[in-house]
């Protein structure tokens, strides 16, 4: 009877908590605090927080969205933006000017830090075909998964910031 309990425990906790098991992808320092996945992105020091939600007296615990939920979020907000404007472009403080891009994919590794869960994309420039790698921030408001945030992090593979130990954004340029 024991036994049983317990696999029913784990099988429940998996399902309330399935962000628990969002996939790891490449190694080095970015973010910090603590990833979301066993294997941890980025050596262990991704974006920080859980996403595991926190159960109240008399509430029923939200569960999280699934990491393809979240890329999805992200890939309808590209998709959107190309739709509205004719193109997806960013500003690029450090290089000056406005960027067009086009998605090359949506990286498999999500997570949360505070309020926000985040992914991150490769896009290409369609004028330098420099590779770009950008973080887009996504709340979640009710039901829907909103991009709130979007930032270049590497051209080429060169990361224009790193983050300390308090998740702090630190410039690298």
């Amino acid at each position: 009877m024991k036994g049983k309990w317990m696999v029913g425990v784990v099988i429940g906790s998996l399902a309330v908590y399935p962000a628990i098991g969002y996939a790891a992808e490449h190694g080095g320092k970015e973010h910090a605090g603590q990833a979301t996945s066993a294997s941890q992105e980025h050596g262990g020091k991704e974006h920080g927080g859980t996403a595991a939600t926190q159960e109240h007296a008399g509430q029923i615990p939200q569960v999280p969205p699934t990491a393809e939920q979240l890329r999805q979020s992200i890939r309808d907000y590209i998709a959107r933006i190309e739709e509205e404007a004719g193109a997806f472009t960013i500003e690029d403080e450090v290089a000056g000017g406005t960027r067009t891009l086009t998605l090359e994919r949506v990286h498999e590794r999500v997570g949360k830090t505070g309020d926000f869960y985040y992914s991150c994309t490769d896009m290409r420039d369609a004028s330098t075909n420099e590779l770009l790698d950008l973080d887009f921030d996504v709340e979640e408001a009710g039901s829907e998964l909103n991009v709130v945030d979007v930032r270049i992090h590497k051209v080429n593979g060169q990361a224009r910031y790193t983050y300390d130990d308090k998740d702090n954004r630190i410039p690298l340029l």
